[in-house]
């Protein structure tokens, strides 16, 4: 209440708050944890400070004592030499007093027995190899392991003793001691880890002539082992600041190692002259590429990158280049590397076409490693005029990362896993394939495609030009763009072809002949999205919504033919909706003329088969009760020539329409004939359905219903002999059996569809001849 009180009694006077409270309350969160950030690296700092005074300390501490045991080691050896020479002098001074106390205890009565019996302590004293065994150890205990080695190898064969297979004497087994001792010496100065090569070589020279050559061959190849871990610990940090270079850097380290050490053997062992060393040397060197393998497969990047396969290749360039200069001195490693890297390429491999599938497929993926810029996206993007933009990324997507994968492969690696990579771009191009079949129209499950579970099609094509975008990038990557491609990675040369400035990459196939089977399959995979493009556009055509046909064998059973020899009404049709296709076609897929003629080629022919397997159709005419006319196979017989003439009037490949078409016309013939009508009696010759044929193209194209002489026209295919410009009609006999027909009918039509590829129309994605 006083406080209060106070406050009204001096309005005026405000209380004063400490500026920690006005930080505390008004520092906003962030500010505060900064703060408390900067107070812990302030304190990590100091700890830092106190931790590098500490190593230095220790460091120093360290060193003082270093050069502490290197004097104490001096001053033991000095100890050594300073008992040694203590001990002659023992010797000596026993000897004399010996010989001072044997002359006074000497009586002259015994001199005869005095010079006939032998003292055994000055003998001892004075025998030669006591004082080489005394001047051994002497050496031994200064660390003269030169010296020592020099009198030991020049005593050793000098003495008889030490030859051969004699038994081994007191003196032998001394001998060999010291020997013994001389070794352990040399391989300690051998096994030091700081020793320079000079001072190694000169320590294994001295092992070999003590005769321990194969422990110093040992010593040789550990040393080259060690020294190499060191460079290598002393490089992997850097490796993940160059992930795609870090293997050639790797191989040549392990590779150079590899050869300075047999060198070496050779030099000083005489590795030709002994088969072991040699051999151990092999055996080494394996070990090493397996450690240099181990190595790239640990410290390269992801497996699904870009950046591994990239690795994976320079590291297999490299090595096996490494390998070849290395088969001169006798050491072929080229097949034990392929073995122990090829299943790491493989995943590789495998994990970077998985992830060219995500890409492709899930449109939600980016991959920022990928070249927006090339020139297959402004090809490619001419599609998305004309179609679903999302449905054009895909085509984009599916060549740029083709692309990237291609980049990244060496020549090496081409020969050795070209046909693999070939696989692998087939199976995408399978899986693209049916992700675009997937968009269009009329596709179900029932279908028998493989289903592409986790990918969605955004949008269907429905109209023409969607659908022919579809197919005109489809065409483009496989004729164009990964020929291009394969071009430059398997060093291949380009063909030209083409008329009227078109020019296409093609594949030499002399050159590299895994791709001619490669290219089948491909053109393969494209024929699946034509031939599905094709039968449902045909489908459509022939079925109303409702389900009906409008290709109904009552067309030949009831219509009497008019005196203008039109083909029917659903002929006609076809021909105006395939003059709209063509006229979409030449827009959308504008510079494509040989994709746009196989195409309405095809078109062509499918009706014709379709006609040609619709069994309801031909049961209407096998069916007896209902009448057949002459007028009604002559119309059939039209219309067939009709759909020919439309190819070749067009300049399509007709040559398989037309074959189709006689399956059909001889088919028609037999059963006409079995019904008891004589087609060689009712029908006119063949030349007159031909000219007919054209005749009725001339009127439909003028709208005109009064041109008696059909206007000649052109086709664009070489002239051929007359036989084989039109359908001939099969030589019917009233009498002949009536199972005999045409060659041509023994032809499965229906086979020759589903198995039908680009070469049975002259495919156009890597020849140029057309007939």
């Amino acid at each position: 209440m006083e406080s209060s009180e106070e406050d009204d009694e001096y309005p005026f006077i405000e209380s004063i708050t400490p500026q920690s409270k006005i930080d505390s309350v008004h520092q906003s969160p962030t500010e505060k944890g900064i703060r408390k950030l900067c107070c812990e690296l302030m304190d990590l700092k100091d700890a830092v400070e106190n931790m590098c005074g500490d190593m230095r300390t220790k460091y120093l501490a360290f060193l003082r004592i270093s050069e502490e045991a290197v004097e104490m080691e001096h001053e033991l050896v000095e100890l050594r030499k300073h008992i040694s020479s203590q001990g002659i002098l023992v010797q000596d001074l026993m000897a004399g007093v010996c010989r001072e106390m044997d002359d006074w205890n000497r009586s002259p009565g015994d001199v005869h027995d005095a010079e006939v019996e032998e003292d055994p302590i000055p003998n001892e004293v004075t025998d030669p190899k006591s004082e080489f065994l005394e001047k051994i150890d002497l050496l031994l205990a200064e660390h003269k392991v030169d010296e020592a080695l020099e009198v030991m190898d020049a005593e050793e064969r000098s003495c008889p003793d030490l030859k051969g297979s004699v038994e081994m004497s007191s003196y032998k087994s001394a001998f060999m001691e010291r020997k013994a001792v001389l070794e352990d010496q040399l391989l300690k100065i051998a096994k030091q880890p700081s020793i320079c090569v000079a001072e190694l070589k000169h320590a294994l020279i001295g092992l070999i002539r003590i005769g321990k050559g194969p422990s110093a061959h040992q010593l040789l190849l550990k040393f080259y082992a060690t020294s190499l871990r060191r460079r290598i610990e002393a490089f992997l940090p850097s490796c993940s600041t160059c992930p795609n270079t870090f293997p050639a850097t790797l191989s040549k380290l392990v590779f150079s190692n590899i050869s300075v050490a047999a060198k070496e053997s050779a030099a000083m062992f005489g590795d030709d002259d002994n088969p072991a060393y040699s051999n151990k040397v092999v055996q080494w060197a394996e070990r090493e590429v397996e450690y240099l393998v181990r190595l790239v497969k640990e410290n390269a990047s992801p497996s699904e990158t870009s950046s591994a396969l990239r690795a994976a290749s320079i590291c297999l360039q490299d090595c096996l280049n490494y390998c070849k200069v290395l088969e001169p001195q006798g050491l072929f490693l080229s097949k034990l590397f392929l073995v122990l890297f090829r299943p790491y390429v493989e995943e590789v491999l495998e994990l970077n076409f998985r992830r060219a599938r995500r890409v492709i497929f899930d449109l939600t993926e980016t991959d920022e490693g990928l070249e927006s810029s090339s020139d297959f996206v402004i090809i490619l993007s001419e599609f998305a005029i004309a179609s679903d933009t999302m449905m054009t990324d895909c085509s984009i997507r599916f060549m740029l990362i083709v692309q990237d994968i291609l980049e990244q492969l060496t020549h090496l690696v081409v020969l050795h896993f070209g046909e693999s990579v070939l696989t692998r771009i087939l199976q995408l191009y399978d899986k693209y394939i049916d992700f675009l079949i997937k968009a269009l129209p009329g596709h179900s499950d029932e279908d028998g495609l493989p289903e592409l579970q986790d990918h969605t099609v955004l949008a269907r094509a429905e109209t023409d030009s969607e659908q022919l975008a579809l197919l005109g990038a489809a065409f483009t990557i496989l004729d164009e763009l990964l020929p291009r491609s394969l071009v430059k990675v398997w060093k291949l040369q380009i063909e030209n072809g083409g008329g009227e400035g078109e020019s296409s990459a093609a594949l030499n196939s002399s050159a590299a002949p895994e791709l001619k089977e490669w290219k089948r399959h491909m053109v393969q995979a494209f024929d699946k999205l034509r031939n599905y493009f094709c039968l449902q556009f045909v489908l459509s055509f022939i079925y109303s919504r409702e389900g009906l046909t409008r290709l109904d064998a009552l067309i030949y059973l009831t219509e009497t033919p008019d005196d203008l020899h039109l083909p029917s009404l659903p002929f006609q049709a076809l021909f105006s909706k395939l003059q709209q296709l063509a006229i979409i076609a030449g827009d959308v897929l504008l510079g494509k003329e040989k994709l746009q003629k196989i195409l309405l080629a095809r078109l062509t022919e499918t009706v014709i088969i379709w006609l040609s397997n619709e069994q309801e159709f031909w049961s209407a005419f096998e069916d007896e009760s209902n009448p057949l006319q002459s007028s009604g196979l002559q119309q059939l017989i039209l219309d067939m020539n009709f759909t020919v003439e439309i190819a070749r009037f067009a300049g399509y490949p007709f040559k398989v329409v037309q074959n189709h078409a006689s399956v059909v016309i001889n088919r028609a013939i037999n059963i006409f004939s079995e019904r008891g009508i004589n087609p060689q009696s009712s029908l006119p010759k063949t030349e007159w359905f031909t000219e007919a044929a054209k005749s009725a193209i001339n009127r439909l194209l003028m709208g005109s219903e009064d041109a008696s002489e059909p206007e000649e026209y052109e086709c664009e295919e070489e002239e051929e002999e007359e036989d084989d410009d039109h359908i001939v009609l099969p030589e019917m006999d009233e009498d002949s059996d009536s199972e005999d027909t045409s060659s041509l009918s023994t032809v499965d039509s229906f086979e020759s569809f589903a198995s039908a590829s680009m070469a049975d129309l002259e495919s156009p994605s890597f020849t140029d001849s057309e007939s």
